[in-house]
């Protein structure tokens, strides 16, 4: 059984940036978007930080959030 690597700290005296976490992707009813997987689409419902429902056309899908394959165009 292994267990989890720690998370790396910055170190103060580090001559390298702190690492700077991403803002959180906000989406909303009726923004296009386009996504790694699925391609085009249209943002049609939002579950409150949890998810976004997305119609690509062919099919609608639920994606989760921190939304990391999908951009707003």
């Amino acid at each position: 059984m292994t267990k989890p690597a720690a998370p790396k700290r910055h170190l103060p005296t580090s001559p390298f940036k702190v690492p700077v976490a991403p803002a959180p992707k906000h989406f909303d009813t009726g923004d296009q978007v386009t996504h790694d997987v699925y391609g085009l689409g249209r943002v049609v419902g939002i579950e409150d930080g949890v998810a976004a429902l997305v119609d690509f056309g062919s099919t609608q899908m639920r994606i989760l959030s921190p939304y990391p394959k999908m951009t707003k165009l």
